[in-house]
């Protein structure tokens, strides 16, 4: 909305209005590229860029060592992919939800979240490789999500540090089996938020781990005899991939541990593990990536979600407030 009534209202207020509109913007677009990887995973096609910055061709890389190389590939990008759809709707539910009830822990969320999303972009600089698509989105998302912030943070009054992500008073009236529940639901949050740093930490130093090289067939120093570009492209889709799981733990374990227990934020938990979870095994599968202690860590959290979802259910309804003392009841 603008911020003045009649003539005076200018042209750019009217358009930027409070601010969620862009934040929305920014949710539908890491949506959009979650979308658009899981896509070219599934099609098992590299970017242009990637192409020449390889030199091969998608169909080059699938004649050596029986397609393991890509199918390694595919499998972070698809996993990636799917990090991203999780985290465009537990943004949109940030956004229509606690943000515009004027809950500031909201705010806060989507600030220390988006700037983290945003520092992993950097992590991407020792390559030598950087993704221009990834370079040009991330230069076109990041003035809109600062213009969303600035014009936000009049929604949630003055903004105070101290506090700012409080347990929300509701959780202590949860129902014994809801309270656990919802424990095990921040648990499974947590292990996400620290696998993903696991994972970004592994593409900032040693790239892979023993199981990943023992799918793919080769050595590290094959795969640079292979082509000196590999290892570096790897490392890139690794780095990206670990920051995206960190930033959904985190923003996931924000939102259960500080909103009001609700019927939406259960179905948009729900729907964020389903849609990252399912990437994540879903590539693992198809790819035959079935290493039992590679798929331990995604196959904990999906039993951990189902868990958690089964017993944290929205709290009953309130009960209606006794009548006031001396007022006569119905009937009497």
């Amino acid at each position: 909305m603008p911020d003045d009534g009649g003539d005076d209202a200018g042209f750019l207020p009217a358009l930027l209005g409070d601010g969620r509109p862009l934040l929305l913007a920014t949710a539908a677009a890491l949506f959009f590229s979650g979308g658009f990887a899981v896509f070219l995973a599934a099609s098992k096609e590299l970017l242009p860029q990637d192409v020449r910055y390889l030199g091969m061709t998608a169909g080059d890389l699938c004649a050596v060592r029986s397609c393991r190389i890509l199918d390694f590939m595919v499998h972070d990008r698809a996993a990636f992919g799917g990090a991203l759809l999780g985290l465009g709707v537990l943004y949109t539910w940030l956004t229509l939800f606690p943000l515009s009830n004027h809950e500031q822990w909201a705010w806060w969320t989507w600030l220390v979240s988006g700037v983290v999303g945003f520092a992993t972009f950097l992590a991407y600089l020792g390559y030598g490789y950087l993704d221009t698509w990834h370079g040009a989105g991330t230069l076109l998302l990041l003035p809109v999500f600062a213009a969303g912030m600035w014009r936000s943070r009049r929604l949630v009054g003055p903004l105070r540090v101290r506090g700012a992500f409080r347990a929300d008073v509701g959780a202590s009236r949860l129902a014994r089996r809801q309270e656990w529940g919802r424990t095990v639901l921040l648990g499974g949050a947590a292990a996400t938020a620290i696998g993903g740093l696991a994972i970004l930490r592994i593409g900032l130093t040693d790239t892979f781990v023993p199981e990943d090289l023992e799918f793919i067939g080769l050595s590290a120093s094959d795969l640079r005899a292979i082509n000196p570009h590999l290892v570096p492209l790897i490392a890139h889709d690794r780095a990206g991939f670990g920051g995206g799981v960190f930033t959904l733990g985190l923003i996931t374990l924000l939102c259960l541990w500080c909103a009001r227990p609700s019927r939406h934020l259960r179905q948009a938990v729900a729907t964020a593990g389903l849609l990252s979870l399912s990437a994540a095994l879903g590539v693992h599968m198809t790819v035959g990536y079935t290493d039992r202690w590679h798929l331990v860590p995604p196959a904990v959290a999906a039993g951990l979600l189902v868990i958690g979802l089964a017993l944290w259910r929205s709290p009953p309804a309130p009960t209606a407030p006794s009548p006031a003392r001396g007022r006569p009841r119905p009937g009497a």
